[in-house]
């Protein structure tokens, strides 16, 4: 077997502990933490030349060795990662910014940014000899999981809230998964997926409770470090739920600067877009606190935010404050003003939580947070057709 990935250990995000990479890990159970995956960048750095990357065949994949997967006959892909980095002149113009871009993760399988996570969640499952996963979703993960876990034939079980998307409950049958709906929001999901895995036995791939999915989801830095010749935007709006992507983002930047491949030293401030009727972010940060209360009846069409407290909420906080970033909250009628202005005006039909970006973006030039000719990117995380049923 040829090791590709060069991992050295997993770290927990609070204490720093070192876990075995070698083993099946979750999180500390010490700290109630995340781990985060330390490659070996020096060594990447005198093997691997960033140009070289650039030319293999499209898809997450080709940055395998930042990824952590050691044998790619382990890898399980479906073609997922380098959706297109989209210029909004028309929006751009309506908002009074010129420089303003849309990364356009519906056009991963599945229909959204998920499957870059679960890819290599459900790849490295494999290489540990993992067969069964439970998951919580509000939707669009439990898609994923079900199609990443049809490929590699695993048994997949979702805990889901009965709200969400007809669409993503559909999909996720017809792929083979067990879906049990729920009456109550995405944090009760994740109990029972917490109980099934205690008393049966199946893998808990919940957001962040197991290190890899944020591993996928970092490749959306790699591609916009590409995009931008290897500089990096001013600002990211991102819309936060459980907020993987967003500290994937994160990595992937500090990563590439360790790697020498950025050809600046200023890293983009990190932007939380959250919902009015769910917004434990913007809550911390307004307040000035390192970790977010749980979210009372919370309650929003953007049923990807609709997370009251994210298992990694001091980590989001630290990571969008050492960015000198901040976060902002939307109200569901600006979601629903800004999705049908962004197809009206540029031809693309947005999720709602892709929609909050540009409300959020909108808020906060009017405040003066974002400059005008500032270099910014928005995150669309999934495709709109997937919510027509709500």
């Amino acid at each position: 077997m040829e090791n590709i990935a060069h991992i050295k250990s997993l770290t927990c995000s609070r204490c720093e502990n070192s876990f075995n990479p070698d083993q099946i890990q979750t999180y500390c159970r010490d700290c109630n933490a995340p781990l985060l995956t330390n490659y070996d960048l020096v060594s990447i750095k005198n093997q691997l030349d960033r140009d070289r990357i650039c030319h293999r065949k499209k898809g997450m994949w080709r940055w395998m060795e930042l990824l952590p997967v050691n044998d790619a006959q382990n890898i399980v892909s479906l073609g997922e990662g380098d959706t297109p980095l989209l210029r909004l002149n028309h929006v751009g113009q309506e908002i009074r910014t010129a420089n303003l871009f849309l990364k356009d993760e519906a056009l991963n399988p599945t229909g959204s940014f998920k499957a870059r996570g679960l890819s290599a969640a459900v790849s490295k499952a494999r290489e540990f000899g993992i067969n069964q996963i439970v998951l919580p979703s509000a939707g669009n993960a439990g898609a994923a999981l079900a199609a990443y876990a049809a490929q590699a034939g695993m048994d997949a079980l979702i805990y889901m809230p009965a709200s969400s998307p007809l669409s993503n409950i559909v999909e996720s049958r017809i792929m083979g998964a067990t879906v049990e709906l729920i009456d109550g929001l995405i944090d009760q999901a994740g109990r029972l997926a917490e109980r099934k895995s205690a008393e049966e036995g199946w893998f808990n791939m919940s957001t962040f409770k197991e290190p890899y999915r944020v591993e996928g989801k970092k490749i959306m830095g790699y591609e916009i470090a590409e995009s931008f010749n290897w500089k990096l935007p001013d600002v990211i709006l991102y819309p936060t739920g459980g907020g993987t992507g967003l500290v994937a983002m994160w990595k992937a930047f500090k990563e590439l600067r360790a790697l020498g491949w950025l050809e600046t030293k200023k890293l983009p401030r990190m932007i939380s877009v959250q919902a009015e009727g769910c917004a434990p972010i913007v809550k911390a940060i307004q307040a000035g606190r390192s970790a977010c209360d749980p979210w009372e009846n919370a309650q929003t069409i953007a049923t990807g935010l609709c997370v009251p407290k994210s298992f990694a909420d001091q980590l989001i906080l630290k990571d969008i404050r050492e960015s000198k970033g901040t976060a902002v909250s939307v109200s569901d009628n600006d979601i629903t003003h800004w999705q049908q202005r962004l197809a009206q005006r540029e031809g693309i039909f947005a999720c709602p939580e892709g929609a909050a970006t540009i409300a959020g973006l909108d808020k906060l030039i009017k405040q003066g947070s974002i400059l005008q000719d500032e270099t910014i990117v928005l995150f669309n995380t999934g495709s709109g057709l997937k919510y027509i049923s709500s």
